[in-house]
């Protein structure tokens, strides 16, 4: 009987002449791909430099030219609207009585002096609501108990029904 340490060995020299082997296979395959990598290599250039020359021919032609300017007009009117847009926002604004929006500087240290003044309007208003609250709590908790009042009869005559069947 063996100890376990040939069969250890063993099995070690397996797993490297199967790596010795393996690593053969992948350089036999790179030396024959690398050929055919290379031409396609020299395709995928040949290809991207005839693209290029064709998009240059085409931007360089009427048409190229003629889109060229329809998108270059196409953004002049684009930030024109957005003037005009921001214009009629800041208008609508100053109609309603809001201060315009301050420059990045200015911003964090207007945005708490405009919500502290709400803040205050808020807690005002709170003890108001408060009071409506417990208001309406309170008329409601007397139905409640009014509904308890006739459901517990009810209960009563059903249990009653119940006997008089039984007996």
């Amino acid at each position: 009987m063996s100890n376990g340490n040939g069969v250890t060995t063993t099995l070690a020299q397996a797993v490297e002449a199967v790596s010795d082997k393996a690593n053969e296979v992948v350089e036999q395959a790179k030396a024959k791909a690398a050929p055919m990598v290379k031409k396609a290599k020299a395709e995928v250039a040949k290809v991207e430099k005839a693209a290029k020359a064709k998009m240059k021919q085409a931007e360089n032609s009427s048409a190229g030219k003629a889109v060229k300017k329809a998108v270059g007009s196409a953004k002049k009117k684009v930030a024109a609207a957005k003037k005009s847009v921001d214009a009629a926002v800041k208008q609508a604004k100053a109609k309603l009585g809001a201060k315009p929006a301050p420059k990045k500087a200015g911003a964090k240290k207007a945005a708490p002096k405009k919500a502290a003044p709400a803040k205050k309007a808020a807690a005002k208003k709170a003890p108001a609501k408060k009071a409506a609250v417990k208001k309406a709590v309170a008329k409601k908790a007397p139905a409640k108990k009014a509904a308890a009042k006739k459901a517990a009869p009810k209960k009563a005559a059903k249990k009653a029904a119940k006997k008089t069947v039984r007996r």
